[in-house]
């Protein structure tokens, strides 16, 4: 056998505005962005109604894919941790170690990938599939009562468990992989050398990186029309003003354009500023505080939630969870002309299917920053470090604030007042429930503020990325006028589609971007079987498998 492929030219601009930049991916990523805002706010009907047609398209034509594709990545990340031949090999040199201690890792891991879905749906989903899940379609049990809670909980164990976090460790294994054990550019073309060669030095490289860029946009902006929506209505609940909310045609409430303005310009102000500081200042520091914040939260829930139940839903939730994991992990409904079949299809494409879409389309900025950030661990390290411990998070805040919030309205406490509310504003319901109108004011502010940290974490993190993809995966800091073009684009994506649609625009816009995207993972995934079992053949008959034993100047044209 020949070493591997250790060296992929690609083409960066000398001098310009575009200096130490891939003009072709930067540029053609800008123009396609700068375009969807334009098209959107232009013409806001055209947009609504074309990227709702393809969004009903992809999840019914689709979903098979979605399910089955994102399966394969956990059934992936499960076997290369077990095996000794791959779960022992280091991403890095072999006296490498971590750069950051483990509880700075892994503040950056969770603040980067879930933290600002986990405060809104810690208690939205378990409350919504308390009242509608598959097993209450199916007749097993009734619609939010005590015998739902359990069903309630696999469902939400399972949107934000192992098989989430098991997609962003296949993206950020193969990328960290062969960055630096073949010190190979840190982008997404990188991934996939084994099968395309030196090829993706040219148009094929490019266009992959540019897909990753512009999923990336739009799986971010949803994140972060999330967080808007819920900064925006835990503004009003301390008191700023009636102006941040108004009242649609359908009598619901949502947060007004001018409150979508301000918001933003503080989210990515702060954003853009952490971010010219780079990873190591100012996102290392916001990450570790909004996880003191969130402990502080958590322990809240813990001591003066309703603690007994959320400990049941908690273990109980996991246990059964992971009874049905292999189960849930390959079922696809279909719509059979049934009524159970077509409510069945409804659920799990406005579900499941949206679910695996999301976290595929912030994949490429959540694997090629858990790739930044872990250099020197081992691939045993890194898959159960950024699947099991992120997960287990998850579970402990669903179990403890949702089941609070299930537990006050079994209890007739609430009065509906959670389930009544909008999905940004239920965090807050359960708060006004359980405390006095003073306490609920306190504790709404530090939602706030950790919300904020959350949202800034996150923006300024994928502001980085894209400015690495767009240099050809060169990290260094640099091309600072760009980083702030990112961070006002991410800002008029988000601000644009929830003007024109909410978040239901800016789901079916990612949904889109996550399909083309969803291919280059499954191809990551192959790749990182084949270099890594070619690797073990290369070191059993003593040829170099990493460019610190390898010759200097080591091309060959594949694996």
């Amino acid at each position: 056998m020949k070493p591997p492929l250790m060296y992929l030219p690609i083409a960066v601009s000398e001098s310009g505005f575009y200096e130490g930049f891939s003009k072709a991916v930067a540029l053609s990523a800008k123009i396609l962005v700068g375009l969807l805002v334009v098209w959107a706010v232009a013409f806001p009907d055209n947009a609504a109604e074309t990227l709702g047609a393809l969004n009903t398209f992809i999840l019914g034509s689709f979903n098979y894919w979605y399910v089955y594709a994102v399966g394969f990545f956990l059934v992936l990340c499960l076997a290369l941790a077990a095996l000794p031949a791959s779960g022992r090999l280091r991403l890095g040199q072999d006296h490498e170690r971590p750069e950051f201690s483990n509880f700075s890792w892994f503040s950056m891991m969770f603040s980067a990938g879930i933290g600002i879905g986990m405060l809104t749906f810690a208690s939205a989903e378990p409350i919504y599939h308390f009242q509608n899940n598959p097993n209450i379609i199916m007749g097993d049990v009734a619609a939010a009562s005590a015998e739902s809670v359990r069903s309630a909980y696999v469902w939400s164990f399972a949107h934000w468990g192992l098989s989430a976090w098991g997609a962003y460790a296949i993206a950020g294994l193969a990328l960290a992989y062969f960055s630096y054990r073949r010190d190979l550019p840190l982008t997404i073309r990188t991934a996939l050398i084994p099968l395309f060669g030196k090829a993706l030095s040219g148009p094929l490289g490019h266009v992959i990186d540019v897909v990753a860029v512009v999923a990336t946009v739009l799986g971010v902006s949803q994140t972060l029309g999330f967080g808007v929506e819920q900064f925006v209505a835990g503004l009003a609940r301390i008191g700023v003003g009636d102006w941040l909310l108004v009242t649609g045609a359908d009598g619901a409430q949502k947060a007004s354009v001018a409150a979508i303005i301000v918001a933003l310009l503080v989210i990515m102000g702060g954003s853009t500023l952490s971010a010219l500081s780079g990873v190591g200042k100012g996102i290392k520091w916001l990450s570790n505080t909004n996880m003191g914040l969130s402990f502080f939260l958590l322990a809240f829930f813990l001591f003066f939630g309703s603690t007994l139940f959320s400990l049941k839903a908690f273990f109980v939730g996991i246990f059964d969870y992971l009874i049905a994991l292999p189960s849930i992990s390959f079922t696809v409904w279909s719509d059979d002309g049934t009524e159970a079949g077509a409510a069945l299809a409804g659920w799990q494409g406005g579900w499941t299917v949206f679910y695996w879409a999301w976290w595929i389309a912030v994949t490429p900025f959540t694997g090629l920053f858990l790739a930044k950030i872990s250099r020197g661990r081992t691939v045993r390290e890194f898959i159960l470090g950024a699947m099991i411990i992120p997960a287990v998070m998850c579970f402990v805040w669903f179990s403890f604030v949702g089941g609070t919030a299930i537990d006050l309205e079994l209890n007739g406490a609430a009065e509906n007042s959670i389930l009544g509310a909008r999905i940004s504003d239920q965090l807050y319901a359960t708060l006004a429930v359980l405390l006095t109108d003073g306490l609920t004011w306190a504790f709404s502010v530090i939602v706030v503020i950790l919300l904020l940290t959350y949202l800034v974490t996150s923006a300024d993190s994928a502001v980085l990325i894209i400015n690495t993809i767009n240099a050809a995966g060169d990290d260094s800091p640099k091309g600072r006028v760009h980083i702030i073009f990112w961070g006002v684009a991410m800002a008029l994506v988000v601000g644009a589609l929830l003007v024109i649609g909410g978040l239901g625009a800016i789901q079916t816009a990612m949904v889109i971007a996550a399909l083309p995207f969803s291919l280059v993972m499954v191809l990551m995934g192959i790749s990182l079987i084949k270099a890594i079992y070619n690797d073990s053949r290369r070191m059993a008959s003593g040829v170099p498998a990493t460019a610190e034993l390898a010759p200097a100047t080591v091309d060959v044209s594949a694996e």
